[in-house]
């Protein structure tokens, strides 16, 4: 028996050296490929700026260049991909942090990443590609869904910063998303659900609907229980969030906002602050998730200050861009217009 439990112990140990070999080798060989991707970008525009005419000397350039490298060196350096190490360079200059983080990724991300305009965008992407270890398809539902812009709809700030484990939390309303894009739940956005149908399909997409929450998030309960001394009421959804430091409950609504819906939100909050928070806990966040909202009422409801209440759509099928840019440039414009009122 101890023969066969050192046999097991060293089968383990020497395992795990090869797989942290292992992990060694692509990540040193991945740099070394984006370090030449950004090189040979480099290459190409240093080139570009000695001809005469820069479009067409260029056309051609590239395409004389994929003809002899795939020559030599076989497939991988496409006309498109030698387009693509053209644009790495110049969308990321060396001397910038976020050059590092590229190196840390794969080129599969890097080639998602500097195809987004905005800047802050970027930034924010690569950064939580990393934190968060987002895989390319991750990354691409993400960036499909507008994670950033629909974080920023909610956010006081022109610039979403998701702060490291070690920060603290001063803005909670930079975790909160609206809409919420649930379309992995493989529900018809045309019928009517019940309540319980929208809850079981979260639940068996969990892991699907913690990376939409956003980060630090761990499921905690469904129709949690919290009782006065003669009633019983159950929550449908409880999270705690390690980065907020407080537990997020969550009520779904299959139908549109109602001021009864967020009274009884407000009641939960407090019942659970009261009855389950902990000493070393932050206020608990109510999300009310519903389907529709009426944004006057939200306006003239506990809603509009409150840094514990918060009201949030949910799409069960992906929108078209044009879609949810039209949808995040309302809900900044009411945020612009609020906050012109109060100034």
């Amino acid at each position: 028996m101890t023969s066969n439990m050192s046999k097991t112990s060293l089968y383990k140990d020497i395992r795990q050296i090869l797989q942290s070999a292992r992990n060694n080798a692509y990540t040193a060989v991945n740099t070394a490929m984006v370090d030449a991707y950004w090189l040979i970008g480099k290459r190409i525009v240093e080139e570009e700026q000695q001809g005469e005419n820069r479009a067409k000397y260029g056309q051609e350039l590239i395409k004389n260049l994929s003809i002899e490298l795939n020559s030599e060196f076989g497939k991988g350096f496409s006309v498109a991909n030698l387009w693509n190490f053209r644009q790495f360079y110049l969308t990321f200059p060396k001397t910038e942090k976020l050059y590092t983080l590229c190196r840390e990724l794969s080129w599969s991300h890097i080639r998602l990443i500097m195809r987004i305009d905005n800047e802050q965008a970027r930034a924010y992407y690569l950064n939580e590609s990393k934190a968060e270890n987002w895989s390319v398809r991750q990354l691409q539902r993400h960036i499909n869904s507008h994670y950033y812009e629909r974080l920023l709809s909610t956010s006081e700030k022109k610039e979403v910063i998701v702060p490291d484990e070690k920060q603290t939390i001063t803005n909670t309303r930079e975790f909160i998303k609206d809409p919420y894009v649930l379309e992995f739940l493989n529900l018809p956005e045309d019928v009517k659900l019940r309540e319980s149908n929208l809850e079981q399909a979260i639940i068996s997409n969990l892991q699907e609907f913690l990376l939409e929450m956003g980060k630090g998030f761990s499921f905690v309960a469904r129709q949690f229980r919290i009782s006065t001394e003669s009633t019983h009421f159950y929550i449908d959804l409880v999270f705690y969030n390690y980065l907020l430091k407080c537990f997020v409950i969550i009520d779904l609504k299959t139908s549109k906002l109602t001021h009864q819906d967020i009274g009884q939100m407000d009641m939960y909050v407090r019942m659970f602050d009261d009855l389950k928070r902990g000493e070393d806990d932050n206020p608990t966040i109510g999300i009310i998730l519903c389907k529709d909202k009426e944004e006057t009422l939200v306006k003239y409801s506990v809603l509009k200050d409150s840094e514990q209440l918060f009201a949030s759509k949910y799409r069960l099928v992906l929108p078209s861009e044009k879609e949810l840019e039209a949808e995040l440039e309302r809900e900044l414009r009411m945020i612009e217009t609020q906050e012109k009122g109060e100034s």
